[in-house]
């Protein structure tokens, strides 16, 4: 089979296999090697160290794959629903669209592999790897350079008829394939995924600061948060969609239609409250098998207390008061900074017999700005 019927087979399989759009592209140096070391120079990654680590080799995959010739991406639409989200009073208000159902690296990984199958029965003695948000690549860049779409100003890919509510997953192959045409820019003058960004982190176009970034804060940020950027996360308590709720590509952007990435409706109906008091099994037992699992049980309930302090929940802020005995410093710290922002004088009492009990010294001085923080008297409010 020569190479453009093997691409057209392979199309036609991944269709069938709920790969949505798959492109090819080729294993060549990346055209943003100078870009992202700038990016990383500025440290626009924030803690995620790995993307110092793997950047010699992500703008260059030869390094690591010398076999590699090409490159198989699959752009797999995951919008389960595109109804209202409004919150409602002491349920989770947030939570980035991707995560509502089950966790995708394991449902794209399994395609993949069967993808990847045929390509071994019609190239015998092929080389292939099967990536989904793993390895050195830069997936965007590849899924760009395989003619699927192109980068939004937000940085998201935008498939060539609109949509970005997309997970991407990759083939590499020692199959030397015909490459799909790159897709045109399509953005315009439009800049309402800048202007609409919730804490800036859109510097400029194509230009995205992870520090300022509520997906970054909630999910890849380990420990405190950064003093001061709590407010930031809103109502959000696990990732954020503003860029693509915004942008005028999705507008028509429909659900997926794939009971694989059907929302599970619950993890929307969860309180606050609920989350805030897990403990380490509660936690698993309740998200396993979810990419929400990724924040982990510290992430989720420090999350949980910053979004409580944001929106006034009161049944969220009396399990704050539990949390400040909690085993993790991080959420000690967290319950404490919430506490400190919108309690009242039984607050303060709770607090302070935190802090004549409290031995970790990073503890003990944040339980301090707590009670330095405001007054503590009148009734809770949101500072949203």
């Amino acid at each position: 089979m020569n190479g453009r019927a093997l691409v057209a087979r392979l199309k036609e399989e991944a269709a069938t296999l709920g790969l949505g759009t798959l492109g090819v592209a080729p294993i060549a140096p990346s055209d943003h090697a100078d870009a992202l070391r700038r990016w990383l120079d500025r440290g626009h990654a924030a803690t995620m160290e790995w993307m110092e680590r793997t950047a010699r080799d992500s703008v260059d995959l030869t390094r690591r794959f010398a076999w590699a010739k090409s490159a198989l991406v699959a752009a797999v639409p995951y919008l389960s629903y595109a109804g209202d989200r409004t919150a409602q009073p002491g349920v989770v208000p947030h939570l980035a669209r991707y995560a509502l159902g089950p966790d995708y690296h394991v449902t794209l990984r399994t395609r993949l592999t069967a993808l990847a199958a045929l390509l071994a029965r019609e190239a015998p003695g092929a080389t292939s790897r099967v990536y989904v948000d793993t390895g050195p690549i830069l997936e965007r860049e590849l899924a760009a350079r395989a003619g699927l779409g192109w980068f939004g100003k937000s940085t998201n890919l935008i498939l060539r008829g609109g949509d970005s509510y997309i997970l991407l997953g990759e083939i590499l192959t020692s199959v030397e394939l015909p490459a799909d045409e790159p897709a045109p820019d399509r953005c315009g003058t439009c800049t309402a995924c800048i202007d609409e960004c919730p804490t800036g982190a859109i510097l400029e176009p194509y230009l995205v600061d992870s520090s300022r970034c509520i997906s970054y804060l909630t999910i890849e940020h380990r420990g405190r948060l950064p003093r001061g950027s709590e407010r930031d996360l809103g109502d959000w308590i696990f990732g954020c969609d503003v860029c693509q709720e915004v942008c005028p590509w999705n507008r028509k952007t429909g659900p997926a239609g794939d009971p694989a990435f059907d929302a599970d409706r619950r993890l929307e109906e969860e309180s606050l409250a609920a989350i805030a008091r897990m403990d380490e099994t509660e936690f698993t037992a309740r998200f396993a098998g979810t990419a929400i699992a990724r924040a982990r049980r510290q992430g989720m309930v420090r999350n949980a207390l910053v979004v409580a302090a944001n929106t006034g929940d009161e049944t969220a802020l009396e399990a704050a008061g539990d949390r400040l005995s909690d085993a993790d410093p991080v959420v000690r710290s967290t319950a404490a900074h919430a506490l400190g922002r919108s309690g009242g004088a039984r607050d303060r009492r709770r607090l302070d017999r935190a802090r004549s009990r409290e031995t970790d010294p990073k503890v003990a001085a944040d339980l301090e700005l707590a009670l330095e923080e405001r007054p503590f008297d009148g009734p809770r409010e949101p500072v949203l």
